[in-house]
């Protein structure tokens, strides 16, 4: 079995990617700015800062990897956020990573990016050779990373670009929808609910990661899943299956995206650029090339996986309440102003 350096490896996904290669058989060096909450006799945890070049070449020195994983990234949530910080993570951790990569012999790097590439409708699949524009700052640096990396030609680099990833367990902003649908209030949609916006389940995307280890060439895929349904029906199916007196209410588009871009402005709303060009709209990658090059298949729809989400939530509430040194997906987001929504719902 291998070797595997994981950045990252504390948080949402990275800890789902961490727990597959362990039961695989593998043994994972995790380098993560959060405590790790695992243990495991093949783990070995790093609390420590991708921005420090020599301690990525130092734990690369001490361990002989078979790949690099790099799924670490800091996100655009928050009331004080630290663009310098966010950007010197992503993009020059990146680089760090890469040089280790090259300066010890790890030919194969596998790195997660982002959907928020874009901030617009297509109306269409977006394609792997669609040119990115994205429009902050989260966006902008993994655009970045993306191109960092096309600078190593000598490693066999896959990244794949990943839509919102969900499996149980999964917070961050998806809480304030399950608070809402909990307490049986209107979950709000923008507009007419009909917009179609694509997710990716947790194990799906890891069991690409794993493959696109194995992959013996460099290239970029898109991931997500098939039969994407609206919104609304999104929603709708999981407060079915939540059983509670939540149900679907619509606000107008117009002054909605207004009064998200003012909120945004004046940093009371834990939504930014991105959710309110794109809250509306269509967004679904297609995911030709990974099926075709890796034999990848999804294996649950939007629906099955927002409500694995939603149940963990309902069950473990109490406990997610208390959390505090975990990652951004990991504990629930500030709602902001958001609550004056609930108040009204």
């Amino acid at each position: 079995m291998g070797t595997f350096f994981v950045s990252g490896g504390s948080g949402f996904f990275g800890g789902i990617l961490k727990r597959k290669l362990l039961d695989l058989g593998h043994r994972v060096i995790n380098f993560d700015l959060i405590a790790d909450p695992d243990k495991h006799e093949r783990l070995t945890s790093v609390k420590a800062d991708l921005r420090d070049a020599a301690l990525v070449d130092q734990v690369f020195a001490e361990h002989h990897f078979n790949g690099a994983f790099h799924i670490a990234a800091v996100l655009a949530h928050g009331k004080h956020l630290d663009d310098a910080m966010l950007w010197e993570s992503n993009v020059d951790g990146t680089r760090n990573v890469a040089i280790a990569c090259r300066n010890h012999g790890v030919k194969n790097l596998v790195f997660t990016s982002t959907n928020c590439l874009w901030a617009c409708n297509f109306g269409r699949p977006v394609r792997e050779d669609d040119k990115p524009e994205p429009i902050e700052i989260y966006g902008r640096s993994k655009a970045a990373a993306e191109q960092v990396l096309s600078e190593f030609p000598d490693l066999k680099v896959v990244t794949i670009r990943c839509p919102t990833i969900i499996d149980s367990g999964r917070l961050g902003l998806l809480a304030i929808l399950f608070e809402f649908i909990r307490e049986g209030r209107k979950v709000w949609v923008v507009g007419d609910g009909s917009n179609r916006y694509q997710f990716i389940y947790a194990p799906d995307l890891a069991d690409a990661c794993v493959s696109a280890m194995a992959y013996e060439k460099r290239n970029l895929f898109h991931i997500g899943s098939d039969h994407v349904n609206t919104l609304q029906g999104v929603y709708e199916a999981v407060i079915s299956k939540a059983g509670t007196k939540a149900r679907v209410g619509h606000l107008p588009k117009g002054p909605t995206l207004a009064a998200m871009q003012l909120a945004y402005k004046l940093n009371v709303s834990p939504l930014g650029p991105y959710h309110y060009k794109m809250i509306a709209e269509d967004f679904i990658f297609d995911t030709t090339r990974i099926k075709q090059e890796l034999g990848w298949q999804p294996t649950l729809t939007n629906e099955g996986m927002l409500t694995l989400a939603y149940e963990y939530y309902a069950k473990n509430l109490e406990e997610i309440q208390a959390r505090t040194d975990v990652s951004a997906h990991n504990k629930a987001a500030d709602m902001g102003i958001i609550r004056v929504l609930k108040w009204i719902s």
